[in-house]
């Protein structure tokens, strides 16, 4: 499946497939269950997101039980990743740099956070040594 360009989702898909990277493979009443514990949203609406996402290709279906069960296409650091791509080169004109800085002013970076940052540019230093 490797790095699959697929359309960018909607808010409303991205609140779908995190659940069903939560849950794993889910039934439409699992995660309309579990949309309802944050929002109010009706099941049809949760029916009918499901089928677009579907034909978008966002999700699988499986049909070999009576009750179909999704499963997201990609993993979420999969989708992230292209979500990224998109916003650093629509709003970005392509610089790490301008996004990284905005990302950290917007958002205080936990101590934990930054050691996590810190090694991730130790090691991009090393491969491009």
């Amino acid at each position: 499946m490797g790095d699959t360009k697929l359309p960018r989702p909607t808010d409303a898909e991205l609140a779908i497939l995190r659940v069903l990277w939560k849950r794993g493979p889910s039934t439409v009443r699992q995660v309309h269950d579990e949309l309802s514990q944050r929002q109010r949203v009706g099941y049809t609406t949760v029916l009918k997101l499901l089928q677009i996402m579907m034909e978008k290709g966002l999700v699988t279906r499986d049909e070999s039980a009576r009750t179909h069960v999704y499963n997201a296409r990609l993993a979420e650091d999969q989708t992230q990743r292209q979500l990224v791509h998109d916003l650093l080169d629509r709003a970005f004109a392509g610089s790490a740099r301008k996004l990284i800085m905005q990302a950290l002013a917007i958002k205080k970076a936990s101590p934990e956070e930054l050691t996590a940052i810190r090694e991730l540019l130790d090691e991009l230093e090393r491969e491009q040594s």
